[in-house]
Parts: structure tokens; sequence; C-alpha cells
């Protein structure tokens, strides 16, 4: 039977939302997640995260991580997926930064193949929605099967229950 990974990069603490900056007790991907989950119970899930952390400032993060950009960064993960090839879908969960993924997402993809995977992309956005983020991630992974993907205004997070099942019928 096909087993389905949820893997997710997300940031808690200060975010923009909204045209502002705002403490979240939870990152907008991280809530989506839970929702996924409670629609998939059996699947597992797999939190993308850095050695190197971001500054809790928001206005320093987005510099830190605009110089990751700039310099194609690969930022070391503080952890690897046992046994990816028990996976046959990977619903993958960024924020769009810029209309990509943050470069640990990339590390993320560059780290195991994904040949003949299907790879189902959301996105938390405040207003770019997908940017160019399935390009970039066609590109990283080219033997994949990207599904179109789904954008969720990170503010909508907690009630994105339609955009939840989009993401859940692009996996099926």
């Amino acid at each position: 039977m096909a087993k389905t990974l949820i893997a997710f990069y997300s940031r808690r603490g200060e975010n923009w939302v909204n045209g502002g900056v705002r403490f979240l007790k939870k990152g907008n991907n991280e809530i989506i997640v839970e929702k996924i989950k409670a629609q998939i119970p059996d699947a597992d899930v797999f939190q993308i995260d850095t050695v190197k952390k971001y500054s809790d400032d928001y206005m320093v993060c987005i510099e830190e991580a605009k110089e990751e950009l700039r310099e194609k960064a690969r930022p070391e993960l503080t952890a690897k997926v046992e046994n990816m090839d028990q996976y046959d879908t990977i619903i993958l969960g960024y924020p769009c930064w810029w209309g990509l993924p943050p470069m640990a997402v990339f590390t993320f993809l560059e780290s195991y193949d994904f040949s003949g995977k299907k790879i189902v992309p959301f996105c938390s956005h405040e207003g770019s929605g997908m940017g160019g983020s399935i390009r970039q991630i066609k590109m990283a992974v080219p033997d994949a099967n990207i599904t179109a993907g789904v954008a969720i205004h990170g503010a909508s997070a907690p009630n994105c229950d339609r955009e939840v099942k989009l993401i859940i019928t692009q996996a099926k």
C-alpha cells in the first residue's frame, strides 16, 4: 500500500501577516499540516528544520533568508527521513519567500531520490501565491511527478479546510 509523507518547513514566532509583523505561536504551515494529518491519519510527518536557526526578529530573518537565496545556499538540516523509499507520495509544505521555498526545502529535495514519486506542494504566502516555486521544485527533482500545488494565504491557515481538501485530492 502506498505510504504518504507530509514534509514541511514552518516558522513560529515573528511573521509577516496581513501587512505587518505578528507573533505566531504556531507557524502557518504547522497549522495546515495538522489539518492534513487529521484527514490522512496514517501519513507520517517530517518537519524540515535547519541546524543554524534564523533570527527570532522577523526583519533580520528575512535578510538572512535573502542572503541564502542569493548564495543558493543549502543549509544543513537537523534530521533526515529514514527509509524515504517507503513513500510514494510526499506532501511538501513551505512558506513562499520571494516566490520560492526557503533554501532548506531545496536541501531536503536534493537529499533523496524522488524518481517516480508524487510530490504535492503547498505553500503559505502573504500575496505571492505559488510564485515560481513549482518550476524550481521541478528543476530540483526532475524525475518526480509534481502536482499543480495549492497556495494558501498565511493569515487564512486556521480556516483553510477547502484548500486542504485540494491538497488531499492532488495526493490521491
